[in-house]
């Protein structure tokens, strides 16, 4: 059973110069947090450590940007990805995350780190508000939460094959977009 999520409609930030730091394990437990992330996400470290990443997920994200970003990551590649984040409290907060998988010696993952830092709000407000409206409004039109996943990934996919574009050229050339043939 899903716990429900109170949302405040309460926008938080942080600074230009903060960055929010967390690692995970494979199966995305947090393992480190740094004192920018239990700020904004208003936690302490007790509570978050141990618990999935996804404890912050917000609703408004939709889920195949995080199936995008956890192949990219399990496939040992670095991604950036920007992402609406949910606060204890209810409240959300935008990031321009850079999430690389950890490795051992032998090039084994053994984890992964996240770097967020505060994104471009024009980019965010004119390009990734409308597109993830566009794929969480894809992903409700199935009658599974699994269909409509793979039904967003699709459109993304497509969007990105239209364009010419790998997901990551696509983030780093967003604000260009409307020259590129993507909004």
């Amino acid at each position: 059973m899903t716990k429900a999520v109170l949302l405040t409609g309460v926008e938080r930030t942080f600074h230009d110069d903060e960055i929010i730091v967390s690692k995970t394990d494979l199966k995305g437990r947090i393992t480190y947090a740094n004192r920018v992330f239990l700020d904004i996400a208003g936690y302490t470290e007790k509570e978050v450590l141990g618990q999935p990443h996804s404890m912050i997920r917000h609703p408004a994200m939709p889920r195949c940007v995080f199936r995008l970003l956890w192949q990219t990551i399990e496939a040992g590649q670095e991604i950036f990805a920007y992402v609406i984040n949910r606060a204890k409290n209810g409240d959300h907060y935008w990031v321009y995350a850079h999430v690389t998988p950890s490795f051992d010696e032998t090039g084994r993952i053994i984890g992964y780190h996240s770097n967020r830092r505060v994104p471009d709000r024009t980019i965010v407000d004119d390009h990734i508000v409308p597109l993830y409206q566009a794929l969480r409004e894809e992903e409700a039109r199935h009658a599974s939460r699994k269909d409509g996943m793979f039904a967003g990934e699709q459109m993304i996919l497509n969007m990105l094959g239209e364009a010419g574009l790998a997901y990551d050229e696509f983030v780093a050339t967003i604000g260009q977009g409307r020259r590129r043939g993507y909004r």
